[in-house]
C-alpha cells in the first residue's frame, strides 16, 4: 500500500564519493549523521518555453539538482573532518582549514510515512560551513542545532549513460531497502 502522507526524518548517512575523470563515482562505507531535524532542499533548474505559431511550440526543462538546508541536533567530528575539511592537530584539537579541498559525497536519508518509510539518496552533495550561533541558558535548556548548507548536482552513470541526481527505495524492494545504508546504492540496468 501506498503512504498518504510522509513525516520525520531519520538515518541520515553520508559517504565520501571519489569523482573519476568521465564523471561517474565510486563511494566509501557511509558512516552516520545522528540527530536529524529537518532536511529542506529546493530544486534547481529552469523551464524554458520556445514560442511559435502563437502557442508554446516547445518546452525544454534543465534539471541542475537540488539545494538547501540540513539541520541536525550536531554536527560529528567526523563530518567536520570528512567533508568539511577540519583537521585534528596533534592534540587531538580540531581546527578549521580555510583552503581544505570541496569533498563531494552521497547523503542518504529517510522519510518516515503512514503505510512504510522510504529512503532516499542524493549521489553527488557538496556542503557549506555552519555558521557559529549560541544562546545562554534560561529557565529551561534550548537545544540549538546546526544546519549546513547542501548543494545535490549530478553525477554521470556510464552504464546508462546518464547523468543521475538522486534514488529512492521502499520496502517493497526489500533486498535494497535493507542494504540501504551499508553501501551507496548503484542503480542498475534493467
Amino acid at each position: 500500500m501506498a503512504n498518504k502522507i510522509k513525516y520525520g526524518i531519520k538515518n541520515v548517512y553520508y559517504a565520501i564519493a571519489t569523482i573519476a575523470a568521465n564523471g561517474s563515482a565510486t563511494y566509501a562505507a557511509p558512516k552516520a549523521l545522528p540527530g536529524a531535524v529537518s532536511i529542506s532542499l529546493d530544486q534547481q533548474g529552469d523551464t524554458n518555453k520556445f514560442y511559435a505559431d502563437n502557442i508554446v511550440y516547445y518546452t525544454s526543462v534543465a534539471n541542475n539538482g537540488y539545494e538547501g538546508d540540513l539541520e541536525v541536533a550536531m554536527l560529528t567530528d567526523d563530518f567536520l573532518k570528512d567533508i568539511l575539511g577540519y583537521v585534528a592537530d596533534a592534540n587531538g584539537v580540531l581546527f578549521e582549514d580555510a583552503n581544505a579541498p570541496v569533498v563531494h559525497f552521497a547523503l542518504m536519508f529517510q522519510f518516515e510515512g503512514d503505510q512504510h518509510a522510504k529512503r532516499h539518496v542524493l549521489y553527488n552533495c557538496t556542503a557549506n560551513r555552519p555558521s557559529v550561533s549560541g544562546s545562554t541558558k534560561e529557565e529551561s535548556i534550548e537545544p540549538q542545532t546546526e544546519t549546513v548548507t547542501i548543494t545535490a548536482t549530478t553525477i554521470y552513470h556510464p552504464e546508462y549513460d546518464k547523468d543521475i541526481v538522486k534514488a529512492s527505495v521502499t520496502p517493497t524492494q526489500s533486498t535494497e531497502y535493507n542494504a540501504w545504508n551499508s553501501a551507496v546504492y548503484v542503480v542498475t540496468s534493467t
